[in-house]
């Protein structure tokens, strides 16, 4: 592999690794509300959602301590024409703290 495609891929995994580290802090949604509304939220936004539960209350009755990112997976391969390089998010996971 040139220097050019390994700067090249070395960036997307960059890129990749900050974007999914940063999303889920971003996608959480704020204000009033319990944690079902923002466990829901998060899986319509295309996240997996992995709940850390404190306690025995539902979660409509439950609120919502902390959201943690997980491991975020893509790939990153060959788009067929050339040497163009492409990332595909495959899953990303978030970790819902609720008590």
């Amino acid at each position: 592999m040139n220097k050019i495609g390994f700067a090249t891929v070395a960036a997307s995994a960059l890129t990749a690794a900050f974007l999914g580290l940063a999303a889920p802090a971003l996608a959480a949604p704020t204000g009033p509300g319990n944690a079902q509304d923002t466990i829901s939220k998060l899986e319509a936004d295309g996240y997996t959602v992995i709940v850390n539960r404190i306690g025995s209350s539902p979660l409509e009755q439950a609120s919502v301590v902390a959201v943690r990112s997980g491991q975020t997976y893509s790939r990153t391969d060959h788009s067929g024409a050339g040497d163009d390089l492409s990332t595909k998010l495959l899953n990303k996971t978030v970790y819902v703290d609720v008590k």
